[in-house]
Parts: structure tokens; sequence; C-alpha cells
């Protein structure tokens, strides 16, 4: 049977704007979600400790895992990106709290972000369809 994508979610609407995007693809066995910034009420969370931010995109990014059938223990593959390098441990402790065991590989940078949050994620998850 030949594998194909899905569009998981529609398209990612911020702000009642409809992006030129995805909110997640599978692919097969794999599924590829967008980085993820924090978000409340449909735009982007400015404000708010790292703590509080990691939190409001890890919650985001259970809830899109979900559209697509599956969950955090799925994921293979994390990529961060931090807007200060002093945010990395409240950081890295949320993130522990929603990967206690079995954590993905992960990589993460400190870069300028385009919106003005302090963090975004994106994984990628393995999820055989015949389970």
């Amino acid at each position: 049977m030949p594998q194909t994508k899905h569009v998981i979610g529609g398209p990612l609407v911020i702000g009642g704007r409809t992006l030129s995007l995805s909110r997640a693809i599978r692919a097969g066995d794999t599924v590829y979600l967008t980085g993820q910034i924090p978000m409340r009420d449909g735009l982007p969370m400015t404000t708010g400790s790292i703590e509080d931010q990691t939190r409001a995109v890890l919650d985001d990014i259970t809830a899109t895992l979900a559209m697509a059938g599956c969950t955090r223990a799925d994921v293979v593959k994390a990529m961060v990106w931090l807007r200060d390098r002093a945010d990395f441990p409240g950081f890295n402790a949320v993130y522990a709290e929603y990967f206690p065991t079995d954590p993905p590989a992960r990589s993460a940078v400190v870069s300028d972000l385009l919106v003005d949050a302090r963090v975004e994620v994106e994984v990628v998850a393995w999820a055989p369809l015949a389970r």
C-alpha cells in the first residue's frame, strides 16, 4: 500500500490570520509538527516566565499529537529554540516534567525568534499506522 501524507489539524491560525503552514503532517508512520510557540487565546504569548511559556508550548504539542493519534511517548526528536540562554534551566525543568522517562533526542539553540516569545519547540513523532 503506498504511503501518503496527511495534514493534521489544518493550517495554523494565529490571531485570526491563517498562516501558510500546517499544524502537523503525517507521512506514513512519522508525524512532523510545526515549531510551536506559546499561545494564549489564539495569540502569541509574549509575557510570562519561561516555565509558563514552556508549559503552554508543550500542552499545545500534546494536543496536536493527540489529533494525529500520538502521545508524547511517541516523540523521537525535539528541536528547541530559546531567545535567552539564561532561560535554559527553567525550560529544562519543565521539559523534564513532560518527558520524565525515555525522553526524545533533543537539540537546543539560542536564537532570535520571529515572534516576541521566549521559546519555540518542534517535535517529530514515530507512530506506526498499524498499531
